[in-house]
């Protein structure tokens, strides 16, 4: 394809689409008002909940209708589209990992909708194609959601999932054969398969199928371990473990690799703080019991060896250490510390080549180092920079593993780390369409509201002049434990191309800094993690980088929230803001699918201090009416199961009312999409080609 000159999309000479608004599509209002602990809490856009109602899928429609509408409008969009196709034209593949002497990878030629699996018996080998997910549905929306190997290497379950839900089906094939076997595993989510070490079945969770037309809504509760022996129906699985008298808690079970016990990880709500519960599996009648107790600590099996149980667990150690747990005596008295907390906070742990490799975050971007199973220090693996480093998968026996690193300006170029050498080489790295050298990524520390030093990265083409004229998009998502990391994306590259500035700020609520950080932005310290984003974005203004009239928000699910918070709190600091698949009815999350997991990280709106905290951000309930806000484009899909779409109907009807300024209030629901796993490649560019085209023509 023909590049496409800076010319051709240059702001400045962007013709502008016409100076009133969007003609929005009339949203009936209903007369719903709850009382919720002495405050009356109008609701009239209820009936939006229901999405598959015909008054509802009409609605849909017709905000399409206007959205797409405006969209294509835009003279830059169809060129964008042109340029993110290029630059997503290459081929990329995921660390290869090996299993009895055969590796495992997948890969995908560029614009493939879904990457492939495939199996090598070398390095060198022809690699075969093992499992090919487009050939699952024409349009790409039916993709592989989860591979385990048995230990032979003979067998893999895989899991399909269909428009983005999280509801799995797990299948098995052949690895000689690439052939499916007849067994078939539904209405399993969140939730692994785990193999028995004699390959004769898996361990996985499901739920109870739930009634019809309620799949994308009901509540996700009662999950249920069960055991599936090959060549058997699922309604012959054996039940393994299950709790009715705590239907919210969730189970991922698996052996550990001798066999000898099946590990339990319990966990009471979203996150990572579990408890971890065993079964001796060398007495068939041994009973489940705790092993790890209570949800207040992360606790992840890393391996076993006889007696001894490695885990990586922040009990007592906010950032992270590794710990050896005695079996027989497996009390937390007896615990034993192998690798010790230190500054960095540990994210990963594995253990290849009979040793620890353990990668950790130094403020926010990727160090490996390994040890000794005795905590012995090894030294570090040298990485190329600033940026993530992923993999290092393998067995305790193998002398080599493969980790992938990426930045935000260079896709993954996978490494291979060799345990007698002690180096790294690269094995494969992409053959690109644009020049990373052109661009520059830094990290800057600022101050957030309360004094807290809160780290940014700043990427932009080099040489930037502080002049504040730059369209600049701030991304955040502050939440549940997780951490931002320098990644790659290649239509990021197409903003940067434009003059464009990205801007990612490490928020409280996140895991960057370990459990203190998280608990600094979560329950009633939520309004912390908002401050650290204005606070970014003031500095962002401060500096000259941008300015508000060219100043936008973007964030996913946690992150939606994110921006309808800040959005409602600060509507004169944006220009424009993206919330995608936002929570955003805070008073009703916890009401649909895994919502009520959310009110360990959240609070519980059903409770009075919760509430009186919750509704004093709620995006939905905090929008006033007169007033100017940035142009917004909500984004959602209509198979959304985790973040149901009715917070993005909500909000976008709620929006639309109270806004005043020929600006745009748009909504894009996408059709057969979900919170955003598995998308294919097709939907995935024009959804980029729609954000970039909207920001450069609001940002102008």
């Amino acid at each position: 394809m023909r590049p496409i000159s800076l010319t051709c999309l240059c702001l400045v000479f962007m013709p502008s689409l016409d100076a009133a608004p969007p003609a929005y599509p009339e949203t009936r209002r209903g007369d719903v008002v709850e009382t919720l602990h002495g405050v009356k809490i109008a609701d009239p856009y209820r009936w939006l909940e229901d999405d598959n109602s015909a008054e509802t899928k009409a609605w849909v429609e017709a905000q399409n209708e206007v959205t797409f509408g405006y969209l294509k409008a835009i003279p830059e969009r169809a060129a964008l589209l042109e340029r993110l196709t290029e630059l997503e034209y290459y081929a990329r593949m995921n660390p290869p990992f090996k299993v009895k002497g055969r590796y495992f990878f997948s890969r995908n030629t560029g614009l493939q909708n879904q990457s492939v699996l495939y199996t090598a018996s070398s390095l060198d080998a022809e690699p075969q194609v093992l499992l090919d997910p487009n050939t699952f549905s024409d349009d790409g929306t039916v993709a592989l959601s989860g591979v385990n190997v048995s230990d032979d290497g003979k067998l893999v379950a895989y899991a399909v999932s269909k428009s983005g839900s999280d509801w799995k089906e797990w299948r098995v094939r052949e690895v000689a054969t690439a052939r499916d076997l007849p067994d078939l595993v539904q209405w399993s989510k969140f939730s692994d398969a785990s193999w028995s070490p004699d390959g004769a079945g898996f361990y996985y969770s499901a739920y109870d199928q739930p009634a019809a037309g309620e799949e994308f809504s009901a509540a996700n509760i009662n999950q249920k371990v069960y055991y599936h022996k090959l060549g058997t129906a699922q309604s012959e699985d054996a039940l393994i473990y299950e709790r009715p008298d705590q239907p919210r808690w969730g189970f991922d079970a698996h052996p550990t690799r001798d066999g000898r016990y099946l590990i339990i990880s319990i966990r009471g709500g979203a996150g990572a703080r579990n408890a971890l519960y065993y079964k001796d599996l060398r007495k068939p009648d041994s009973r489940i019991t705790h092993l790890i107790k209570g949800f207040e600590a992360r606790h992840t099996v890393i391996d076993s060896e006889g007696d001894t149980l490695w885990v990586h667990t922040d009990s007592m150690a906010p950032r992270g250490r590794v710990i050896a747990v005695d079996m027989q005596n497996p009390g937390p008295h007896r615990w034993k510390n192998v690798i010790p907390q230190s500054e960095d906070t540990i994210r990963s742990v594995s253990r290849v080549g009979r040793q620890f490799v353990v990668s950790y975050m130094q403020d926010a971007h990727s160090v490996v180092r390994r040890y000794k199973t005795d905590g012995t220090s090894l030294g570090e693996i040298k990485l190329p920079g600033l940026g993530s480093a992923a993999g290092f998968i393998g067995r305790p026996d193998e002398r080599e593993t493969f980790y992938a690193f990426s930045s935000y300006t260079s896709p993954a170029t996978i490494h291979r780390f060799d345990f007698d050498t002690g180096e790294s080489t690269p094995y494969w790295q992409p053959d690109l369409e644009f020049d990373p050298d052109l661009y520059e990524t830094r990290q800057q520390f600022y101050q957030s509201k309360d004094g807290t030093r809160v780290p940014m990265f700043i990427v932009s083409r080099k040489g930037l002049e502080a002049d504040g004229s730059h369209p600049t998009l701030l991304y955040g998502y502050g939440g549940f434990n997780i951490s931002m990391l320098p990644r790659f994306s290649s239509s990021l590259i197409g903003w940067l191309e434009q003059g464009g500035v990205y801007a990612v700020a490490n928020l409280r609520g996140g895991g960057e800094y370990g459990e203190n950080w998280h608990k600094g932005g979560m329950r009633e310290n939520k309004q912390n993690g908002f401050d650290d984003f204005i606070a970014a974005a003031e500095w962002l203004v401060d500096h000259k980088i941008t300015s508000p009239d060219h100043l936008a928000i973007s964030g996913g699910s946690n992150g939606g929230l994110l921006v309808g918070a800040c959005m409602t709190q600060r509507p004169d600091l944006f220009a424009a803001a993206i919330p995608s698949v936002g929570v955003l009815d805070m008073l009703r999350f916890h009401k649909f699918t895994i919502g009520w997991a959310w009110t360990k990280e959240y609070g519980n709106p059903d409770v009075g201090k919760d509430f009186k905290v919750i509704r004093a951000y709620s995006p939905l309930h905090n929008l006033k009416p007169g007033t100017r806000y940035p142009s917004t484009m909500i984004t959602t899909g209509d198979h959304d199961d985790r973040v149901v779409p009715a917070h993005s109907f909500k909000f976008a009807a709620a929006l639309q009312r109270a806004h005043r300024g020929d600006n745009p209030v748009l909504i894009r629901i996408s059709t057969n999409a979900g919170h955003g796993a598995g998308k294919p490649t097709s939907m995935r560019l024009e959804e980029a080609a729609d954000r970039w085209a909207f920001l450069l023509h609001e940002l102008r």
